[in-house]
Parts: C-alpha cells; structure tokens; sequence
C-alpha cells in the first residue's frame, strides 16, 4: 500500500483512539448512570474500531487483497455504532423499565432528565392543551426538572408514550417501543435520509460519517437523550428543500425546528439568504411568510392556553431568569470567562454579540448558494455560540459537528440543472 493509501487508516487509527479514550474516561468518572453505560459500550466499539484501522493499515496486498468487505474502512463505522450507538440505547431503554425517573439519584437513571420532561409535556399536552407546567401553581418550590426549557414542537416525539400511558398499555413492550430516545432517533435518521434523497444521493464520505455519526458528541446524545438528533434531522430537511427552492416546504420545515427548539435559531438568516440566492425575492418572502405563519400555528394555540407558562419555561428559564436557574455548564470558554464574575460575564456576552455580527456579514456579503454553504455557515454560527454562551453544554457541540459532516456530503451533491440554478424573481 503506498504512502498515500496508508494515511486515511493511519487518520482512522488516530481518531478512534481519541473516541475511546473519551468514552473510557466518561465510564470510569461520569457520575450518571447513563453515561457511565454508554461509555463501557463505546470504549469496546470505539477500540475494536481502531484495531480494525491497524490492522487495515498494517497489512499487504498479498495477504488480503483490498476488494475484500473486511478491509473496507466503512466496517469500523459499523462495529463504533453498533457498540456505541445502538447497545448502549437498547441497554438503557430496558434499564428504564426497572424505575429510575425523576429520582435525585443520577445513579439510578436510565435516560437523562429531557427525556421524562418531554415524556411529561406530551402528556399535560394531552390533557390541557398546553405542554407547559405552571411552576406558580406547584404549591411548593420548584425544582429544575418542573421546567421544559422547549418549544411546542417539542412535546410531539413523546406522545407515543404519552398515549400509550393514557390508554393503559402501558406493558414493557410498548414502554419500551415508546421511549422518546426511539422516537428521535428515527426522525434523525429518516430526515438525514430524505436530505440526502431531496439533493440526489450524494456519497457519503467516511469523514462525514464519523463527524455526523460515530463521534462521542452524537453517539452519546443518541444513547442517553436524543432531542437535538431529532432536530438536527428535521434542519437537514429544511436545509435541502431550501436549496432546492422549495421555499415553502423548507419554511414549514424550519418552523417546526425552530418551535421544537430555539437552539436552531441561526438557520434562519442562512436559509432566507439561500432561498433569496437561488430563487429571488419571491420566493424569500414565500420562505419568510410560510415560516411565520408555521409558527404562529403552532405557538399561538399554547400561548392562548398558558402564556405565562410559556415565557417562564421556554425563555426566563434558559436566559437564568426564572425561580430556578438552568443547570446548564460545561468547561467551554463561555462559561470560564462567566464564571471569573460579573466582568468576564459581560466579556463572554460581548464576544458572543461579535461572533454574531461577523457571521452574519458573513452570510451576507458571502451568501450561501448551495446546500453545502449554508451547512457551513449554520454550523459556525452555532458553534460559535455553543462556545461563547456563558450557560451552556459541551454536548451541543453535536449541531456543528452533524453540520459539518452534513457539509462534506452536500458537497458532493449532483451537478443540478440549469433550470434547477436560474434564480426565480417573480
């Protein structure tokens, strides 16, 4: 094998080392049951992958000729999400059968706090009409996991449960069929398909996979929560359809994403400028309008029923200014520079306000024109505010993470037509 052949194993090797030695170290000092299990399984995953990419890198051609299945560096994409990804889900889901929700105990959980809390708002949709609690009407004092720090959106992955505990069959069978974590993971993966299927089928590089797919920031949320997998499925739908110039199915689709989860937010200015590239203003205004219009279909209804509910949990909770202040924190420099004191406070906000106005001239002055750019811009934007925001989590680093993988496929999209590119103006 030459020199050239041998650097994308050796590449392999070094990333799958770097998975495992994070997913051994969140086994051995993570003090949530949750995590501890998922990293046992990964680390297994994660290093029988590695020794795939030695061996792959260390053989010949006499001994195993390349054409082989073995050889292929797609096995070690399977073998890290078969052992990180789907056994660790199936291990928690059934270890959630045994009990564990909202107790104080992290050690006793078999899924993270946002899985019950969607579960939970699914079912107050149900029965009130709103999937908001009233933390004023509790009658005692509040605790973090009153709050659903969530759009409208969101409450809808858990009415499967929701109606299976309504209709009391609720059996282990369909409690386990249920688990909100299913629900997301299919809606991540069917919309990472039909993304790809809207841009042509592009090929999937191996990259792309382990960016998007194999890495600790995906295969964790997969196993223990699962909520920004489903969103960010649904953004790569609104991503393609843009990029198609269908403005009013991306801005449908968008809609959905943003009320499902304010996080995605910074797609909008990206994909309003895409649609304008592609398809002029007409179609802008239809994007911008559908959009609107989405939303207000499916917040106004909850607002009528409990308004203050809404603002307390969708936005005072996670800006700190509700009864109880969001547990969210990771060491990420957002949150170091917040946590030197008021001063470093104001310096991180201040940064976080700079990221913002660079990456929107950004976004104007080098509009996106293809699926690809705008998976490029969306990713930085939320990375940038992933690192910055002064409360927040390492794992949100999933979304520039997926996005960027997202990017190399889109990248490799069919050549469209010359119908397909001519800019529409109404």
């Amino acid at each position: 094998m030459s020199e050239t052949g041998r650097r994308p194993h050796a590449l392999d090797g070094a990333v799958y080392l770097g998975f495992t030695l994070f997913a051994v170290i969140t086994a051995l000092a993570s003090g949530f049951a949750t995590h501890s299990i998922w990293g046992g399984w990964a680390a297994a995953g994660y290093g029988l992958a590695a020794a795939h990419a030695l061996v792959v890198l260390l053989r010949t051609r006499q001994v195993a000729p390349p054409h082989r299945w073995f050889w292929s560096r797609w096995v070690a994409v399977g073998v890290a999400s078969a052992f990180g990804l789907i056994a660790p889900l199936l291990h928690l889901v059934l270890r959630r059968l045994g009990g564990g929700d909202w107790r104080a105990d992290p050690a006793a959980w078999g899924a993270q706090p946002e899985v019950w809390v969607i579960e939970r708002s699914a079912s107050l949709l149900l029965r009130h009409g709103s999937p908001y609690l009233d933390v004023a009407t509790l009658g005692r004092p509040p605790v973090v996991n009153d709050y659903t720090p969530y759009g409208p959106v969101m409450a809808l992955f858990g009415l499967p449960r929701a109606l299976v505990v309504e209709l009391g069959a609720d059996n282990p069978v369909t409690l386990a069929l249920t688990d909100a974590r299913i629900v997301f993971g299919c809606v991540a993966v069917a919309g990472a398909l039909l993304a790809l299927r809207l841009l042509g089928w592009p090929p999937v590089p191996v990259g792309a996979a382990q960016l998007a797919v194999v890495s600790p920031a995906t295969a964790l949320n997969f196993a223990v929560s699962g909520p920004d997998l489903a969103v960010l499925g649904l953004l790569l739908v609104a991503i393609a359809l843009a990029a198609r110039g269908d403005a009013a199915a991306s801005g449908v689709m968008l809609a959905l994403v943003v009320s499902a989860k304010l996080t995605a937010a910074p797609a909008v200015l990206v994909l309003l400028v895409l649609v304008f590239v592609r398809r002029g203003v007409k179609a802008a205004a239809v994007f911008a309008g559908t959009l609107i219009g989405a939303s207000a279909v499916v917040t106004v209804p909850v607002l009528a029923v409990e308004s203050r509910a809404f603002v307390d949990n969708v936005i005072a909770f996670p800006l700190g200014a509700a009864e109880v202040a969001s547990p969210a924190a990771s060491p990420l420099p957002g949150y170091l520079l917040a946590s030197t004191g008021p001063v470093g406070h104001a310096l991180a906000l201040a940064l976080l306000g700079i990221a913002a106005v660079a990456i929107t001239a950004w976004v104007v002055l080098r509009p996106p024109e293809t699926a690809a750019d705008a998976a490029l811009r969306i990713a930085v934007g939320l990375g940038a505010a992933t690192l910055l925001t002064p409360a927040t989590r390492w794992g949100y680093l999933v979304y520039p993470l997926v996005l960027l993988g997202a990017r190399l496929c889109f990248a490799r999209q069919p050549e469209p037509s010359a119908a397909d590119t001519a800019p529409r103006t109404g």
